[in-house]
């Protein structure tokens, strides 16, 4: 599709299945670590490396946070897609010509560069849950509970085909 090349550490892995286990105990860790090794089989040259020495300069408002923006910074990455945008603030970024973007926005301006191709991955994404399939209103319903609303708000006109 070549929208976009979406990049992470090692680092951001860690901490989002730890938050996620905190958060909810009841996951099976082993399966936390195959979704991890799934991501990163499934995009390619998403791991960034080689961002460390660079993590004392950045400046962010939660520390624990500057690791994120010296990977962003390190691989000329154009947004951080986060739903914690108090933690990048814009201004901040944008010394770096990042830009801090809501998971729901960089979805809505996706849809607007390839409708099409959107449609495409939310149809495939919807077809891959093999476990519990679902409907495709079930399917927004979930992304709406995940925090996308306008994502399903455009999404919705298409239902019949994702």
């Amino acid at each position: 599709m070549g929208l976009f090349r979406a990049k992470w550490t090692d680092k951001i892995h860690d901490e989002w299945i730890s938050n996620l286990l905190q958060n909810r105990p009841d996951l099976d860790p082993e399966k936390l670590a195959l979704t991890r090794s799934l991501m990163d089989s499934a995009v390619p040259d998403c791991l960034v490396s080689g961002y460390e020495a660079i993590i004392a300069a950045v400046d962010l408002p939660d520390e624990g946070d500057r690791h994120v923006l010296a990977a962003g910074i390190h691989c000329n990455a154009d947004a951080i897609i986060t739903f914690n945008l108090k933690d990048f603030p814009a201004e901040k970024l944008a010394a770096h010509h990042i830009e801090p973007q809501h998971p729901d926005d960089f979805v809505v301006h996706q849809f607007g560069l390839n409708e099409a191709a959107v449609l495409n991955a939310a149809r495939r994404c919807r077809l891959r849950l093999k476990k519990n399939p679902r409907t495709a209103d079930q399917y927004l319903l979930a992304l709406e509970r995940c925090g996308l609303p306008q994502a399903v708000a455009h999404l919705r006109d298409y239902a019949e085909i994702i």
